[in-house]
């Protein structure tokens, strides 16, 4: 069997594990293969040229091959475009990651999504105050938003999920588990049904991330807190976990 060969294809890494003394595994996000796992042999070494090279958040171009569930990684290089992110907005590319490694399979590509995560790691890599508030907020709901529909997981939100009805735009509607869109009970977190219309507007325009960052942001920004809490809730069901755990490290860093 020939081996498969893959040169100069887009990717970050979202982890890397000890694979020997000198060795590492990867599991990568690549633009047209989806999340592949490569060994990166001797990466460990002080001599290595991927040591400076493989860091989470950086858009790499890299080369591998092989038939295995974990190929060996050949070439990576760093594309240049933004430095790493710090503080706040490191934990958030960090849960980013975190999201990408429970929800995708391997060798599944979703290249819009590939898309959507290089512009969320931009703006979390931009100006650090401005990535702490408003500005990360918005990518994070942006890019939480767009992962959910390219995995299958967001139901249409211009309609209620088991009847099928249009929302009206005037009434309440809350995102949940297994129901999916429903007309909110009293006291729960719910956008507007011309809020959820809106946003359903937006992602169906399948605009570049930026434009649609900015347009998810605009209509995101009078529900923001009851926006990310269902979704947080929404993720975490799928996720199979009652807490992500970058997120509770946000939790325990901001105790402190």
């Amino acid at each position: 069997m020939a081996t498969n060969r893959v040169a100069h294809e887009p990717a970050f890494v979202l982890h890397r594990y000890d694979w020997s003394e000198s060795s590492l595994i990867l599991e990568t996000f690549t633009r047209h293969h989806g999340r592949v796992a490569l060994v990166a042999k001797g990466a460990k070494r002080p001599s290595s040229n991927f040591r400076p090279v493989l860091l989470p958040l950086q858009p790499l171009h890299v080369s591998f091959g092989g038939d295995a569930e974990i190929r060996t990684l050949k070439s990576a290089e760093w594309m240049g475009g933004h430095v790493m992110p710090t503080g706040e907005a490191l934990l958030a590319g960090y849960y980013l990651n975190e999201l990408l490694m429970r929800l995708l399979a391997r060798d599944d590509p979703h290249p819009a999504l590939f898309d959507a995560y290089g512009g969320a790691v931009e703006v979390l890599a931009g100006d650090h105050a401005a990535a702490r508030g408003a500005a990360q907020s918005a990518a994070m709901r942006a890019f939480e938003l767009i992962l959910l529909r390219e995995v299958g997981l967001l139901p249409a939100l211009d309609a209620q999920t088991s009847t099928l009805a249009p929302v009206e735009d005037a009434r309440a509607y809350a995102l949940v588990p297994e129901a999916g869109l429903r007309e909110a009970e009293g006291g729960e977190n719910a956008l507007s049904g011309a809020q959820w219309q809106a946003l359903q507007g937006a992602l169906d325009a399948r605009l570049p991330f930026t434009a649609a960052l900015r347009q998810i942001a605009g209509l995101a920004a009078g529900g923001n807190a009851a926006l990310r809490h269902q979704l947080r809730v929404l993720l975490n069901y799928h996720c199979g976990v009652a807490t992500l755990r970058t997120r509770q490290l946000m939790r325990d860093l901001q105790a402190l």
